[in-house]
């Protein structure tokens, strides 16, 4: 959520940034409309209630009975009128709070204008693409023909977009999990275990509602959703707390399984593991002092790097453009690894940071210094990383010309020792 400060102060610039989404100036006014109602009635308000304490004590000082209960009978109509009007200020700050919320975060400088995802510039690459002498097979090929990934029991137990991961491969999913995230406790995070299932209010603050409430899933009974990524239970484990600036930095890292419909992305990916309603990730996530967030952005981006390169996958880093930047998000890095049997480069980590916009959701604060005034403290997340993308690459870029499958060699220990999956 964008501060109102700016909106009132910076009217022109709120709408120029959102121009660049190819967002309509129109929902600045409703909220400039909303917040001058607001300030109108309150005016109302604090006038009829002062006008009131005045009567009262002149009304104890009237010795005429009749003239005093003409008194009495005025200021109850006010009084009446006083209740109306707070009701109506309710009814307006929930106009003005919904109308808020709609509003996406504004970008930062370095965020390149774009159309889509083709706009986005490729900063930094590690390796080439790939291209293997036999010929590589896309992972679908190679899974089915190992025996280590089922997608017809996938959609027999749950339906398209589903699969089973079997042997080796069910391990190799849960050696990269557990490998991943003893890596990031080696970079300075404090691992995390959230529920998988959050209140609605976690998706408030996180920024996934209203924008994306087609694409989650919901328990209707008990009111509960599955959470699309571990970002938004984390976001609200501190929230409507004030935190005491020695506390600062905080670094958490955990893993979930993610749940999405994924109804924003019908009809594209649909062979393979690529793009499923149920997957695994990693997520690092950072509260950290404002002045400092941009210098934590670039320690994400370099936690997620290290992921792939010491896994041994081919990567780049883009910056995303304004066609592609999250909801949320003031400026965003994607890490995409190569996969040479699908001949493509995947996004397995998005590293963002949303600055205060999902603290002020959140109520989510920190305190300079004893006695200061509270302030609004920065979030960053980022995916350490995504799977089954990962695997995919780990499959495509380590398979052999007889189908089988090199484990990498960080991911051995966590194997029980397997050097190839055959």
């Amino acid at each position: 959520m964008l501060d109102i400060k700016v909106i009132r102060e910076q009217p022109a610039y709120v709408k120029q940034q959102l121009a660049r989404f190819d967002v309509a100036g129109a929902i600045v006014d409703q909220v400039l409309g909303y917040d001058e109602r607001r300030r109108t009635l309150l005016r109302e308000v604090e006038d009829l209630k002062a006008l009131r304490n005045s009567v009262s004590k002149e009304i104890s000082q009237l010795k005429d009975a009749s003239a005093r209960e003409t008194r009495i009978r005025e200021m109850r109509e006010v009084g009446d009128r006083i209740s109306l009007l707070d009701k109506e200020v309710a009814q307006v700050e929930q106009d003005q709070q919904a109308a808020m919320l709609e509003i996406r975060n504004l970008p930062h400088p370095d965020v390149p204008d774009g159309a889509d995802d083709t706009a986005n510039p490729v900063i930094y690459q590690e390796g080439e693409e790939r291209q293997l002498d036999f010929g590589a097979k896309p992972h679908w090929e190679l899974v089915e023909a190992l025996g280590i990934v089922n997608f017809e029991q996938g959609v027999k137990l749950a339906g398209s977009r589903f699969y089973v991961m079997r042997g080796l491969g069910a391990r190799l999913q849960r050696a990269t999990i557990q490998w991943l995230l003893d890596l990031h406790l080696r970079q300075g995070y404090e691992e995390v275990y959230t529920p998988f299932v959050v209140k609605e209010a976690a998706l408030w603050a996180a920024g996934q509602l209203p924008k994306f409430r087609d694409n989650l899933y919901r328990d209707e009974e008990s009111g509960l959703w599955l959470v699309p990524t571990a970002e938004v239970p984390i976001t609200s484990l501190y929230a409507d707390e004030i935190l005491e600036a020695s506390r600062l930095p905080i670094y958490h890292v955990a893993y979930t399984p993610c749940f999405r419909k994924e109804q924003l992305s019908a009809g594209r990916d649909v062979r393979g593991m690529k793009r499923g309603h149920q997957f695994d990730k990693v997520e690092m996530y950072m509260f950290t002092f404002p002045d400092q967030s941009y210098t934590a952005l670039e320690k994400l981006r370099s936690n997620a790097e290290e992921c792939c390169r010491l896994l041994g996958l081919p990567f780049r880093t883009k910056i995303l453009c304004t066609g592609d930047i999250g909801f949320g998000a003031a400026k965003t890095y994607d890490i995409e690894v190569w996969a040479p049997g699908q001949g493509e480069w995947l996004e397995v980590s998005s590293c963002s940071n949303v600055e205060a916009f999902q603290a002020r959701r959140a109520n989510l604060r920190y305190r300079p210094e004893p006695g200061a005034k509270p302030e609004y403290l920065h979030t960053l997340n980022g995916s350490g990383l995504g799977l089954p993308r990962t695997i995919i690459a780990i499959m495509e870029n380590y398979q052999q010309e007889d189908g089988s499958i090199v484990v990498p060699e960080v991911l051995r220990p966590y194997m029980g020792g397997c050097e190839v999956i055959k």
